[in-house]
């Protein structure tokens, strides 16, 4: 799944999706997705990270605390 860095504009590879679901982890691993070569994985807060679309990540997804 590829995600889009707000700060830099560039696209992120996320390398573990659990973490992305998971409310309770601020972060994951993922990595640049430009260039010719394969980056270097590295931790996003998933608060620098948007859909490609624009859309935000789900509040399920960022806030331990949601309730529906």
């Amino acid at each position: 799944m590829y995600l889009r860095h707000t700060p830099s504009g560039d696209m992120v590879e996320v390398l573990d999706l659990p973490a992305l679901i998971n409310p309770c982890q601020a972060q994951l691993v993922g990595r640049f997705h430009a260039g010719e070569e394969l980056q270097e994985p590295a931790y996003f807060p998933k608060a620098e990270l948007i859909f490609p679309s624009g859309e935000a990540l789900p509040l399920a997804w960022r806030d331990p605390n949601y309730r529906p």
